[in-house]
């Protein structure tokens, strides 16, 4: 167990964590674990919007900060997933050549297009948290999105044999790695649930439906997942949740 936690962390941080062979047994329930990079990054996000109210610093500099640190925590691990999924949908072309595109380490002019308009959106809506309660909502958000990831990672059909993805999939005990990503994830809903309920519902509605589509639009133009899907996944799962959440609370002040 211990061995896997580590692994996780390796794979899906960079977070200091201790150096652990690269061999399946070590990787069995990474998965599982892959939640808890999330608890990581929630909690550093709310460090940070109590830093930014205790000095005074503007929503900008806030929301800066808020898309900063996931990447800082992953080293953009899951925005790479996102370009190259980006890359091979605006290429139009059969499942083949979309796989091969993803496989590709350059970025294409779509992705980039698409990667600035994301950060620049999501920028906005950070801009727009500006209370603990909310920050702690998000945070949960971020538990649950990778749940969800490593659920689907799991459970759904994968597009290739080999990969990234696999090499955490193939050798993974599947019943109790399962249960631990379906763990995190009721947790992460309860929790989010329970610091606000209109607006934790609104945020664990959007990530089911996000994931909903990811599966949906997986199987149609790829043929499964993949490790860029699921980071795809979580990416649009972030920001829509995070979106809901603005969303409801503002509808819920508008109609109060």
């Amino acid at each position: 167990m211990l061995r896997s936690l580590f692994s996780a962390f390796l794979m899906y941080s960079r977070i200091p964590a201790p150096k652990v062979e690269w061999k399946e047994e070590n990787r069995r329930y990474a998965l599982g674990f892959f939640p808890l990079v999330g608890a990581v990054i929630g909690g550093l996000l709310m460090l940070w919007r109590l830093g930014c109210g205790k000095l005074g610093l503007g929503q900008l500099v806030f929301a800066a900060g808020a898309v900063f640190i996931p990447v800082l925590v992953t080293g953009g691990i899951h925005l790479d997933g996102f370009c190259d999924v980006c890359d091979a949908r605006a290429s139009y072309a059969d499942r083949e050549k979309r796989l091969e595109i993803m496989s590709d380490p350059h970025i294409g002019s779509f992705a980039a297009m698409k990667l600035c308009l994301y950060l620049i959106v999501q920028t906005a809506l950070f801009s727009q948290v500006d209370s603990m309660r909310n920050a702690a909502v998000i945070s949960c958000g971020y538990v649950l999105s990778r749940a969800l990831s490593g659920l689907s990672a799991l459970t759904f059909r994968s597009a290739k044999s080999t990969g990234t993805l696999q090499s955490f999939v193939r050798p993974a005990h599947r019943n109790i790695t399962a249960a631990m990503t379906l763990f995190f994830a009721v947790s992460g809903a309860a929790a989010a649930v329970a610091l606000s309920p209109v607006q934790g519902a609104s945020a664990v509605a959007a990530a089911l439906l996000v994931l909903i589509w990811h599966r949906h639009a997986a199987y149609r133009d790829f043929g499964g997942i993949t490790g860029d899907l699921c980071g795809w996944f979580l990416q649009m799962c972030e920001i829509v949740m995070l979106a809901a959440i603005i969303l409801s609370e503002r509808t819920v002040q508008l109609w109060s």
